[in-house]
């Protein structure tokens, strides 16, 4: 059973429009590859022909998984998200108490992480220590090199 999870309206529409382009144009582009491969005459020994079904196999398996994924979809409302502690989709401005370096991340989920974009799981071990937190708490982060602590400087949204 798949289970539900959770996406900005931006990050859904990402997912959509890949499975979109998956379908209308990678999917008639390999039946066409298969198409000239049989053409080509016997298929036992047609490489060719194998490949293409081969990539047909791997398209379809990657159309099933994100056409699963996008059905189980949930857009998050950010307009009712407190700002009195991090949850997801909260924009947090944090201080390395050991260094006193700042950052800012947004929290999001899983599939949507990308450190370029300041965008951090709440899967993440930085993620799950900051979820919950209050503005001037201390969030213990457990990581490969031991606990790190990091100070709530800001919350927003």
């Amino acid at each position: 059973m798949s289970q539900i999870s959770y996406y900005t309206a931006e990050g859904l529409k990402k997912l959509k429009d890949e499975l979109h382009e998956m379908k209308t144009v990678q999917r008639p582009s390999i039946s066409n590859q298969i198409a000239e491969a049989r053409d080509k005459g016997d298929l036992s020994e047609n490489a060719e022909y194998d490949a293409a079904k081969e990539a047909q196999g791997l398209l379809e398996m990657k159309i099933a998984k994100l056409d699963s994924i996008v059905a189980y979809a949930r857009v998050i409302d950010n307009t009712n998200i407190d700002n009195s502690k991090v949850f997801i989709l909260s924009k947090v401005k944090i201080k390395n108490v050991a260094n006193g370096m700042e950052m800012e991340y947004m929290l999001v989920a899983e599939n949507e992480a990308s450190l370029k974009d300041k965008k951090i799981s709440i899967d993440s071990p930085i993620g799950k220590g900051l979820l919950g937190k209050k503005q001037g708490e201390i969030a213990d982060v457990q990581t490969p090199n031991g606990i790190m602590k990091f100070e709530i400087v800001e919350i927003s949204r």
